[in-house]
């Protein structure tokens, strides 16, 4: 069975970015409804219970068709999730490394590659995510809908943002290219390279 995994850190710990009260109703009820609901789905089919969700979701075709729609939503919305929480950090210089050489090269700059990522995250219409991922030996921003996920498609997530509206409407109501510019202030830039690294292994 899948468990929600320790966050890591404290609801406080993202001021004045992403506020406390976002961070916990996120964390502890959407996070974990997406847990619970995954679990109740594969309670029939004990097959599917011990392999990785990021498995799962690199098999939606062989998964029974009775369920495969809600591993697609709450599978994913584990993964997303999951993905996205180590991601965040408080004051986190944007230092040289492997993935910020690599961002400058591929957009030209970092601001460029800033301003493209915000773009696509604003023009996502409704709700999902919106990604930096490892594809054809390329880095490659793509948006998803709902609680899809990037590797269902076969490509490799680095980074991502969530712009479902609970996770930011609380404090910036409407104001999503506010919450992408907040964003940016608590990226882990450190977790993103080691990503990057793994994929070049």
């Amino acid at each position: 069975m899948f468990k929600l995994l320790p966050l890591g850190y404290s609801y406080d710990s993202l001021k004045p970015f992403i506020d406390p009260q976002t961070m916990e109703i996120h964390y502890l009820k959407h996070h974990q409804t997406y847990v619970d609901k995954l679990n109740a789905a594969l309670e029939k089919y004990p097959e599917w219970q011990n392999i990785s969700v990021e498995e799962l979701l690199t098999s939606l075709d062989k998964i029974p068709e009775e369920i495969r729609t809600q591993i697609r939503n709450h599978g994913g919305g584990h993964y997303n999730h999951s993905f996205f929480w180590p991601i965040l950090k408080i004051n986190q210089e944007v230092n040289k490394n492997e993935i910020i050489e690599l961002i400058e090269q591929q957009f030209g700059n970092f601001d460029q590659f800033k301003a493209e990522f915000i773009k696509s995250a604003t023009g996502l219409f409704g709700s999902g995510w919106t990604w930096l991922v490892w594809s054809d030996n390329n880095l490659e921003i793509m948006n998803t809908t709902n609680q899809d996920s990037p590797v269902s498609v076969g490509k490799i997530p680095l980074l991502t943002v969530d712009v479902w509206e609970h996770a930011y409407y609380l404090q910036y109501q409407n104001l999503r290219p506010m919450y992408l510019e907040a964003f940016f202030k608590v990226i882990n830039w450190e977790k993103v390279n080691e990503n990057y690294l793994e994929v070049k292994k």
